[in-house]
């Protein structure tokens, strides 16, 4: 058995007011994302998915990984995912080429699933729970505008929404609104639109006044005020505060009984959250932006969080997923996993979620699940009463669309054996 051919898709960006005419509630989200698909000689097809920069991503998965993959057999993923690794690690390995790897790792593992015949969470161990409970983060699209409700004074309605739909736990994130933007000077008070909605990005605020510490507070006291403790209240920081800003954040928040912290600062210093840490007795999640278990050691090894939340589809997919899994649960630590980007990414890290023996909580977005997602492949996740399945089928599960292809903007690119006889 081997690898035949690589193929790449993604979509330019439609004008926006042809995508509002289009879709008219709902955010132009697929020109974010790249999908990849890895080909046998038996007729077997994987897939994978990754966020950011999909031009770049597909120029580092034809011109430099595909090489190393076509002509090889599919089931050596950990071969695969080493060579692919040393040969970026030569000039750099985090950014587009970590996400291109972990594309190209997550359609290996949905092709191991389909040879053996099982699913990807038979293959990593088997199933530690059924079903993993989720949490919704708060954005808003389609039928569900749940950012424009926490952000305007109705967080409390929200939560009551959700708990009608049976999700126990949200993820919101109020003190953006009042670190620097990335607008520039005079204009620190305006949001900065990238890729069609308001960036969460933003550079390091130095300082946040007690009102706007304050206004932060007040979406959290509405959701306690509307339903007590029923509902688990995470709060994202998107690396928009410097230590002492996060501190008071800290301390204003640890009446609330918050479920985590996440990345309030950026996560390019571990001792400034060690610090963090002996300041607040809120735990603290880090996230998607630290890259393969070379990051998440230092994490773990010094003390600096308590939740680890790996993305598989840009830290180095499922292979480097189930590793930082197994240091975290080495140091009695949950594991969740991040996704807010695309739906392949949401069912392979819910495939390592019911494996996990550490596995805690799935992130997902109810406008996304609902929404766009199903856009894209061919199967609606399974999630019922605050909790996530997975069906029994080989592989990942899903498919990609089979309109997909034929979509206005989609550019692809594909390479094959012959491609390469000709370099």
């Amino acid at each position: 058995m081997k690898i035949t051919k690589v193929e790449t898709i993604w979509f330019e960006a439609l004008p926006q007011a042809e995508w509002a005419k289009r879709n008219a509630t709902a955010r132009q989200a697929l020109p974010n994302n790249l999908w990849v698909q890895v080909y046998t000689d038996t007729g077997l097809i994987g897939l994978g998915e990754t966020y950011y920069l999909p031009r770049a991503v597909a120029s580092i998965v034809h011109d430099v990984l595909a090489p190393l993959l076509i002509g090889r057999d599919p089931r050596d993923i950990e071969n695969h995912w080493s060579n692919m690794f040393a040969l970026i690690n030569f000039c750099g390995p985090m950014g587009a080429e970590m996400r291109a790897i972990s594309a190209l790792d997550v359609a290996l593992w949905d092709l191991l699933g389909q040879i053996a015949g099982q699913p990807i969470y038979a293959i990593l161990g088997g199933r530690s729970r059924e079903r993993v409970r989720i949490y919704n983060t708060c954005v808003g699209a389609g039928k569900y505008p749940d950012l424009d409700a926490w952000l305007n004074g109705r967080a409390g309605e929200l939560a009551e929404d959700l708990l009608r739909q049976g999700i126990t736990a949200m993820k919101i994130w109020p003190f953006d609104q009042f670190g620097p933007p990335l607008s520039g000077p005079g204009k620190e008070r305006e949001p900065m639109v990238v890729w069609g909605a308001v960036t969460a990005a933003g550079t390091l605020g130095h300082a946040i006044s007690n009102d706007d510490l304050k206004r932060g507070i007040a979406i959290v006291e509405d959701i306690r005020k509307a339903v007590g403790d029923r509902m688990d209240i995470a709060i994202e920081g998107h690396a928009r505060w410097d230590l002492p800003s996060a501190v008071r954040i800290a301390r204003a928040l640890a009446p609330y009984d918050i479920v985590w912290l996440e990345e309030i600062m950026p996560p390019d210093n571990v001792d400034a959250y060690v610090r963090l840490k002996r300041e607040t007795s809120i735990p603290i999640c880090q996230s998607e932006r630290v890259f393969t278990r070379f990051g998440f050691r230092p994490w773990i090894e010094k003390g600096a969080t308590d939740i680890v939340m790996p993305d598989l589809s840009w830290g180095g997919g499922l292979t480097e997923g189930r590793k930082i899994a197994a240091m975290a649960d080495t140091s009695y630590l949950p594991l969740t996993c991040h996704d807010t980007i695309g739906p392949v990414a949401l069912w392979a890290a819910s495939h390592l979620m019911l494996s996990a023996p550490n596995g805690l909580i799935m992130e997902t977005v109810r406008a996304y699940t609902d929404g766009w997602y199903n856009d894209v492949v061919t199967d609606r996740i399974d999630i019922r009463d605050g909790m996530l399945g997975l069906p029994d089928r080989p592989g990942l599960g899903t498919k990609l669309q089979p309109d997909f292809f034929a979509r206005p903007n989609a550019r692809i690119e594909v390479t094959t054996e012959e491609n390469l006889k000709a370099w």
